[in-house]
Parts: structure tokens; sequence; C-alpha cells
């Protein structure tokens, strides 16, 4: 005999839409997760490059919070700044800029991850590619001057090159150790230097769940096994992986922007391709490219493959055929 308790007043079944299953995760919560993830390495930056930095992550933040409820405003939309997602963007805008960057190009990024990225594509959820870095990008083929080139030392007023400018040759001046690359006691943009403090907040987000550790890992892991094997200038399995691990934006790319919901695989396979290509363009484009870094645009030209790379991983249902191309 049917169950009464899941029968209506006419003796029908009762169904509701998806989902049935529910989680106590809410978007906000996500978000704001990331944000304390973040938090260390906010500390280690205005400790070894002074109120500047604070300076420009507050403006990177505020600016892209106005802009993102202005436009919801505008478009009578509601205004969803309390879910956090605009904070992080404004936030990651900031830790891909140097010290030395003037107030307006904060600003300037800010604005254009939030309208043009983000917003034009319909808001959280729809852009197809991270709004901080392709920001990044923007800012640095319009200023290079300003993104790129020589960045603050730590506790100093001179500029130098970046770790892995001076490990590539393109720039004068002596490596660092892999303590001053851990603690990030080195030149670079703001939120790259402290492996310790991204890797601490990065850690915190796989125990809590709020990001998978497939992607990171599989990015990391492939960064370190080519860099091996081809960095060297003595041949084949010559060179530091562990430098090119600590360097650079590897794992502030890898923890904080690679796992981005919206512009990453769902897949667990997906996520593993997803950071095996983001650590393979990585390491073309430092070994053999004339940039020293290829982080950012890594992640940019996997967020566009993201399509493809869930239709061929999307697990099979069964007695359905492989889809074919």
């Amino acid at each position: 005999m049917a169950n009464k308790d899941i029968l209506s007043g006419e003796g029908k079944l009762l169904v509701s839409s998806s989902p049935h299953i529910r989680a106590q995760e809410t978007v906000d919560w996500l978000m704001w997760q990331v944000v304390i993830a973040l938090l260390p390495a906010v500390i280690v930056s205005i400790y070894f490059f002074g109120f500047r930095s604070f300076y420009l992550i507050l403006l990177g933040t505020l600016a892209a919070v106005i802009t993102e409820a202005a436009i919801e405003k505008a478009m009578g939309k509601d205004i969803t700044i309390k879910d956090g997602s605009a904070v992080v963007t404004g936030l990651l805008l900031a830790f891909n800029l140097p010290a030395t960057a003037p107030w307006w190009l904060v600003i300037i990024g800010s604005v254009f991850a939030i309208a043009v990225v983000k917003q034009t594509f319909g808001g959280l959820g729809y852009n197809f590619i991270n709004p901080a870095l392709t920001a990044r990008a923007f800012l640095l083929a319009a200023w290079p001057q300003y993104v790129a080139g020589n960045f603050p030392l730590p506790l100093d007023t001179v500029t130098g090159a970046t770790p892995l400018a001076v490990l590539k040759g393109t720039a004068a001046g002596t490596l660092p150790t892999y303590g001053d690359l851990f603690w990030g006691n080195v030149g670079g943009v703001l939120g790259e230097t402290s492996a310790v403090a991204l890797l601490a907040g990065g850690l915190y987000l796989i125990y809590l769940e709020v990001i998978d550790w497939r992607t990171p890992l599989s990015f990391i892991c492939t960064v370190a096994a080519f860099t091996w094997v081809f960095g060297g200038s003595g041949g084949l399995f010559t060179g530091d992986p562990l430098f090119h691990v600590l360097a650079g934006g590897l794992i502030l790319g890898a923890f904080f922007m690679a796992t981005d919901y919206v512009t990453s695989p769902v897949t667990p396979l997906g996520r593993v391709v997803f950071g095996v290509g983001c650590g393979l363009i990585t390491v073309l484009i430092r070994l053999w490219g004339d940039y020293p870094e290829g982080v950012s645009y890594s992640i940019l030209l996997m967020n566009l493959l993201v399509p493809f790379i869930e239709r061929w991983t999307a697990p099979r249902v069964y007695g359905m055929q492989p889809m074919q191309g």
C-alpha cells in the first residue's frame, strides 16, 4: 500500500523540481571562504611592500564592488555584491599588479573585469574567462610599463627583476634562495611572492572542499615535471623544478584562479586535463617564450577550451553511445 505521507489529497505522488539533494554551501559562503583564504597573502604583501600594497588592494576591491552594484542597478537587476564574487575579482586583480602600479591602473582594471568580462555576459556564472586575469592581460597590453618589468623589492625603495626574469636571463640580478621564495622576500606582484601564505590559503580551501585538489595538483606537478626535464642549461633532467614552483604566479594561479567555478571544468577528469594543459602552456611560455611568466595566459587559453574538455570528459550515460565529433 502506498505511503500516505507522500501522496497528495487526490492520491497522486508529490514530485518536486530538482535539486533533490541540497548542500549547505551557498555562493556567498564559497566566495567569502576564498576571501578568507587570501588573507594570509594580503598580510604578507602589506608586510613586505608596505601601505602601498594595502592601498592598491583596497582600491581594486572597492572599484570592483562599486562597478558591479552600479551596473546591476542600471540594468534593474538585484544587487548581488554581498555574495563576495566582486570582492574576489578586485582582490585577485590587485594581486596581479606590482606595488608601483598607479592608483588609476588598478581602478581601470577592476572596472574592466566587472563591466566588460563579467557583466557583459550576464554576471556571475556566465563569463567564460577569468575576469581578473583578463583584466590583467588588458592592462599589460595597454600599459606594459606599469605591469611588467622591474618590481619593488620587499622592505626597500629600489626596484629589481623578478626571480623568473633573472632565471630566464632576460634581466640582471641574483637568484633568490628557496627560503626567500617560500616566505615572499622577493620582487614581484603583490599577491604572488609568498609561497607559504598562498599554500596555507589553498590548503584551507581544499580542506573545506571549496576547491578540488585535482586542478592545482595537476597544474603544479606538470610545471615541476617539465621544467625539470627541459628547464636546465646542462641538458635534459637538469632543470630546477622547485624554483619554478615557488617563483612567479604558479601557486596563486593554481589554487585561486585555475579553480574558478565558472571558467573551469566540473568533471573530475576534466579538471586534471585542465590543470595539465595550464601547466604545459606555462612551461612553453616560461622556457621558450619572450615573456618570463606564463601562468595568466595559460589559464585564459585553457578557459576557452573548457566546453570541449567537458564534452569529452563527461561521464557516459548507461546505454548511450560516445559523443561523436
